[in-house]
């Protein structure tokens, strides 16, 4: 709850979104399953002839199977915008990795340098033999 607070107010209601969106979908698909059970208990004698109960039952069945499906897909989506929104907004992860290239990049840098410097010394010291080389043949 205290990371809850440390976060602007629009993430917030977006995490009190989500949730409220998962208790609505799983109460649906509850309360549905608890109708289709009663449902498919077999009642006594009524006043609407048992073919008539049974198409209406089963209608009711269907309706509420639909809603059931319907409930699990607005999970999935859930699951979705819950991964979408931990992926955007996970900064810590992300710095490290920034962090961590950074540190790799430097290390290159830095090899390059030193690999360039003894180049740069390495031709500094052959230029200096050549020119001792030519200035002292050519006086001879």
């Amino acid at each position: 709850m205290a990371q809850q607070r440390a976060l602007p107010q629009s993430k917030e209601t977006l995490l009190q979104s989500y949730n409220k969106r998962l208790k609505d979908d799983v109460k649906s698909i509850m309360d549905n399953f608890t109708e289709i059970i009663k449902t498919a208990k077999i009642e006594d004698e009524t006043q609407v002839s048992r073919a008539t109960q049974g198409e209406q039952d089963n209608y009711e069945m269907h309706v509420r199977a639909a809603n059931i499906v319907r409930a699990g897909e607005s999970l999935m989506k859930l699951v979705s915008d819950l991964k979408q929104f931990l992926i955007l907004n996970d900064f810590p992860s992300v710095n490290e990795a920034i962090d961590q290239r950074n540190q790799q990049l430097r290390a290159l840098q830095e090899e390059s340098d030193r690999k360039l410097i003894a180049l740069r010394d390495e031709v500094s010291i052959d230029l200096y033999e050549l020119e001792e080389e030519y200035y002292s043949s050519r006086y001879k």
